[in-house]
């Protein structure tokens, strides 16, 4: 690996320029599809200059860099393991296109690890007992293709009052796949310029409905391929519907067992139909009898739904 630059005293925006020239840790997980905050349209259009980079400062990035030291010192106090900052951006020698900005660096009894520091919210304290979540294994498999070091340390603070930590050792055949995944990402898509077939993850699905949210009314004639992909729409509408009227099936054979009962046991499983009440507002009879209030409550939103005939 050779050193691209120090980073410790640019700006942010200068720091955002140079990860355009290659693929970083948190790039994986994106082109990998698994990443629930960015589409690899995103990224594409990132890397080819077509858009800015969308790494802007917001809560949950703001507090992750504030505290970041802190989880840290924990991991340091807890392990007798230091970490050290190097503050540079790393490119591989065997494969130009990796980067690797560092959090920092262990020299675990004469060996050289890789320290990455985590936050996250609450909700993910059951991910992070059982294990690294797999976007950042991609992440820290990636540094460890461009440094060279066979394992990582990853300390998470989970919820504000959790810390975890755990070691991830060099996997060598996942490090093939993500050397292979990447260079064809960089090869075919960005020096190549061919824009990636959409997939089918959540943040891809946003992104196309944020990006493209309002139609213009124009009618326009699709490329040839398109037609495979409609017949591919309908057949797998169709298995859909078929595993939910089968899924319902299922649901109801485990009520005609239950009846009132609440829960039902069966070897280790278990099955709940419980009773749930909710509250809601009568919209027709506030529409009748309180239209003003009605009328002062509305809110309209708009959104495009796909159909193929």
């Amino acid at each position: 690996m050779r050193v691209v630059v120090k980073t410790a005293h640019l700006s942010r925006e200068e720091w955002l320029k140079y990860r355009t020239t290659g693929i970083g840790g948190s790039d994986v997980s994106v082109i990998a599809g698994i990443n629930p905050f960015k589409s690899v349209h995103q990224l594409w259009l990132e890397k080819t200059g077509q858009a800015e980079p969308d790494e802007g400062e917001n809560e949950y990035t703001h507090f992750g860099t504030l505290l970041e030291p802190v989880v840290r010192k924990e991991f340091m106090e807890r392990t007798g393991l230091k970490v050290r900052q190097k503050h540079m951006l790393l490119q591989s020698e065997d494969y130009p296109f990796m980067l690797a900005d560092l959090d920092g660096v262990i020299n675990d009894n004469g060996e050289p690890c890789i320290f990455e520091a985590k936050t996250a919210s609450a909700y993910k304290q059951e991910v992070w007992e059982e294990g690294v979540p797999a976007p950042y294994i991609l992440q820290v498999q990636h540094y460890m293709a461009v440094t060279g070091a066979k394992r990582t340390y990853i300390a998470a603070l989970v919820g504000g009052n959790h810390f975890f930590y755990h070691m991830v050792e060099r996997d060598e055949e996942m490090i093939g796949k993500i050397v292979a995944m990447e260079k064809y990402f960089w090869e075919t898509h960005v020096l190549g310029g061919v824009e990636p077939v959409p997939d089918g993850s959540a943040a891809t699905t946003d992104y196309f409905n944020s990006r493209f949210r309002i139609s213009n009314g124009e009618v326009i004639e699709l490329p040839e391929e398109a037609l495979s992909i409609c017949e591919e729409y309908e057949h797998i509408s169709r298995q859909m519907k078929e595993l939910e009227t089968a899924k319902n099936a299922a649901a109801n054979q485990l009520k005609s067992y239950l009846k009132e009962a609440e829960i039902g046991t069966v070897g280790d499983r278990k099955v709940v139909w419980k009773s749930i009440s909710k509250t809601s507002v009568d919209t027709k009879r506030l529409k009748s009898e309180q239209p003003g209030i009605y009328a002062d409550y509305l809110t309209q939103s708009s959104y495009r739904r796909l159909s193929v005939a």
